[in-house]
């Protein structure tokens, strides 16, 4: 394997005609942001996929496993005609490229499929995103030394844990003011991760502009693209203070930033964290513009294999079921109130109830001869719990659960975040 350094202009056409034996020990980092060049629809390969000692012995097995990465990912080859192989992207797929960061902190170090980070090592945390995010800060208060790894799409969080690229993702879930993050929802259902723990951040607002702009000179805000998440919480405030300024949306709030200071944006704020004013050399214009102060972001940890559930502190359960839409009493609403009555019985809290469509089963037909034929959304459920799996009482509930449900999957058991909230400047 050639080890590549941040100047190197070795391509990967060229690297992959170097048949070297695999290094022992990582190679010099480079710097580069995971980047998403095209969606697989099936999630379970990549999962199950069998990588051993490279991303992908083939360009097919790449592109079918890792789907969704557009890194270029230097690997090592095994068979023998590789050299002759051409390696610009099939299926009419863009040829993967580097997407470099410069001057900013180290984000991901690829030479080889590395193993697990042994006793001592750094651990290498997946989070949406580009330096400055607030996904960022919530991957540093999950993992406080960790080596935190940008992602441009959440999906590529998700595959840069199951490709060993990664071992832990840190990504959002629900907002106090902005609701639940749906996308990550369907992406929870759609791998097989596990979730191995929370975290809860205080979200601070604030607004950043080129170092000399005025407060009268801004035009048009830019920010997080869910109209729902950072513009729509900060609405009522920057209007309170003047900022009668268009609305627009970017990739993330970090991106919003790194935006106004690559073009020279000088009628042009952004939403964004204090740390992506300094990262950037942006000016804050005004700080906390959130319109509640209670503005709170939870994370979710995931992993490769489950942790093990304890009974020694308090612990939370996250599952996801469904009916069965060709059996009346568990399909829809009748399912949803039994299986809540599990839990209700055992007297155990819930924390979270949330449904999304059932992709495989979107639709439930139910005829009858005297009304006509009724057509019902047919929906998954997820909800939170606070037990662990370590209990009875979860255990019994579970029993009682998978009786009248068609599909039932635990999501993971975890200790819940206790730590106080506070204001978050530094995310």
């Amino acid at each position: 394997m050639q080890a590549l350094s941040p100047s190197s202009s070795i391509t990967l056409k060229s690297v992959l005609h170097t048949r070297s034996p695999i290094p022992t020990n990582r190679v010099t980092p480079i710097q580069l942001l995971i980047q998403c060049g095209y969606r697989s629809d099936s999630a379970n390969a990549a999962a199950n996929s069998n990588f051993r000692g490279s991303i992908g012995s083939t360009q097919a097995n790449y592109q079918s496993a890792s789907a969704i990465l557009a890194s270029k990912v230097v690997s090592q080859q095994k068979n023998d005609d590789v050299s002759g192989t051409d390696i610009s992207a099939g299926n009419d797929h863009k040829t993967l490229d580097f997407v470099p960061t410069e001057n900013l902190p180290k984000a991901l170090t690829i030479a080889d499929l590395s193993p697990a980070p042994m006793h001592g090592s750094t651990l290498r945390v997946a989070y949406q995103g580009v330096p400055g995010a607030y996904s960022e800060a919530a991957a540093w208060k999950a993992y406080p030394n960790c080596e935190a790894i940008p992602c441009d799409q959440f999906e590529v969080a998700f595959q840069s844990v199951e490709l060993w690229i990664a071992d832990r993702a840190v990504l959002p879930v629900e907002n106090s003011l902005g609701g639940s993050i749906h996308r990550n929802y369907d992406l929870l259902l759609r791998h097989s991760l596990h979730v191995v723990g929370e975290v809860q951040l205080a979200i601070n607002h604030c607004l950043l502009a080129l170092p000399g702009v005025r407060k009268e000179c801004v035009k048009r805000v830019l920010s997080h693209p869910q109209a729902r998440t950072a513009l729509a919480q900060c609405e009522h405030t920057l209007t309170k203070l003047g900022y009668n300024a268009t609305r627009e949306a970017v990739d993330d709030t970090a991106g919003a930033a790194k935006f106004v200071a690559a073009n020279n944006l000088r009628n042009t704020a952004a939403i964004a964290s204090s740390r992506a004013a300094d990262l950037y050399g942006l000016q804050i214009l005004s700080e906390g513009i959130q319109d509640d102060l209670k503005n709170i972001t939870r994370f979710v940890m995931l992993a490769r294999n489950p942790i093990v559930p304890r009974t020694d502190r308090p612990f939370k359960t996250s599952i996801v079921f469904a009916g069965d839409g060709g059996n009346e009493e568990r399909a829809g609403t009748a399912v949803l109130f039994k299986v809540l009555s599990a839990f209700t019985f055992r007297n155990i809290s819930l924390t979270k109830i949330e449904s999304r469509p059932h992709r495989t089963q979107p639709i439930r037909v139910v005829e009858d001869v005297d009304v006509g034929t009724a057509k019902h959304f047919e929906y998954v459920f997820f909800i939170d719990f606070e037990a662990s799996m370590a209990e009875v009482r979860a255990q019994n509930a579970l029993a009682e659960v998978q009786e009248f449900t068609s599909f039932l999957r635990v999501l993971g058991s975890y200790p819940m975040d206790m730590t106080p909230w506070g204001p978050s400047s530094g995310e």
